[in-house]
């Protein structure tokens, strides 16, 4: 099961890119991709293949993004998407972003969207084609839509996808994209655990919040190895058991992914897409993760059936 990057790279590449490129930008940005192990997270510049051909990418990547910057500016073209609205950025004093800062931020920006969304995907599309009653309460939510809708989809027809929404919701919390969060600390601070133990907490140290175990704590999911959407529906909403920081599949605080919304609305647009328009069946065992990735993505491939249906 793979989901095509172009989604993400329409809404966030410039034309010249997405029309003249757009294969081979991404063939250099899955080099990246593939370098992204655990190794890699605290050795980040251990010299090994993979990392030689994620330096070699990551060039072309920036020469390929820094071209289509310059022709902007030298022929004084502006367009309406995210990279135009990089290269109009200032700081706060007034002076402009560089031309370096607009290529390493939308190489981040594009990481952000396609490899994370891509992987909770895969994950969600698993667990419901795992679970009969969680495809089926799926599948006639979408059948609602379409009577109340028809076969229309926008931004406010997604925001009332409550089903789907507590599926993808729930894979996240089995398998969050980064299993873990670290903050350095800035000032002094004690923490009381549940238990009512001390502890100190002091400045300039770095602190790691692993949300992979973060999600499993029993007394606040009910059962939580089982995957189980409803947990978080209305009388149950076990997510704000422990307070705001229970759930952080998309971080927490003034850190939080500014993209929550946007993660949502995609693979919302993506399954509600392939329930209301194919029969589904998964055909391979459930995947196991893959813990030598950063990333927790499904081990091996995960094989589907499809037959073209339409929901009435």
């Amino acid at each position: 099961m793979r989901f095509s990057p172009s989604s993400s790279g329409r809404c966030l590449l410039g034309k010249e890119i997405r029309e003249k490129m757009l294969d081979e930008f991404y063939t250099l940005f899955h080099e990246i991709e593939n370098s992204l192990s655990l190794i890699n997270f605290f050795l980040p510049y251990i010299p090994i293949p993979a990392n030689r051909r994620r330096d070699a990418a990551r060039i072309k990547l920036k020469e390929i993004l820094s071209e289509t910057v310059r022709s902007r500016k030298r022929y004084n073209q502006v367009e309406e998407d995210a990279l135009q609205n990089l290269i109009d950025s200032k700081y706060k004093d007034g002076r402009s972003i560089s031309e370096d800062e607009v290529t390493g931020l939308m190489i981040g920006l594009i990481f952000a969207g396609e490899h994370t969304n891509s992987l909770s995907s895969a994950w969600t599309g698993s667990y419901l084609l795992n679970d009969a009653k969680c495809l089926m309460t799926a599948i006639e939510e979408q059948k609602k839509i379409i009577k109340k809708f028809g076969r229309r989809i926008d931004y406010h027809v997604l925001l009332e996808m409550y089903t789907l929404d507590r599926c993808i919701k729930e894979a996240l919390r089995l398998h969050p994209t980064a299993p873990m969060l670290l903050r350095k600390v800035h000032k002094h601070f004690t923490v009381w655990t549940k238990e009512g133990h001390e502890y100190e907490i002091p400045a300039g140290h770095t602190i790691v919040s692993p949300t992979v175990l973060n999600h499993y704590i029993p007394y606040i999911y009910k059962d939580p190895e089982v995957y189980d959407p409803e947990r978080f529906g209305p009388g149950r909403e076990e997510d704000k058991v422990g307070g705001k920081f229970s759930y952080t599949s998309f971080s927490g605080g003034r850190h939080a992914c500014p993209g929550e919304a946007y993660g949502y609305m995609q693979m919302k647009v993506i399954w509600s897409y392939l329930l209301r328009n194919y029969e589904l069946k998964l055909l391979s065992p459930f995947p196991k993760e893959e813990w030598r990735k950063f990333a927790l993505k499904p081990q091996g491939k995960v094989m589907v059936s499809y037959k073209i249906r339409q929901l009435a």
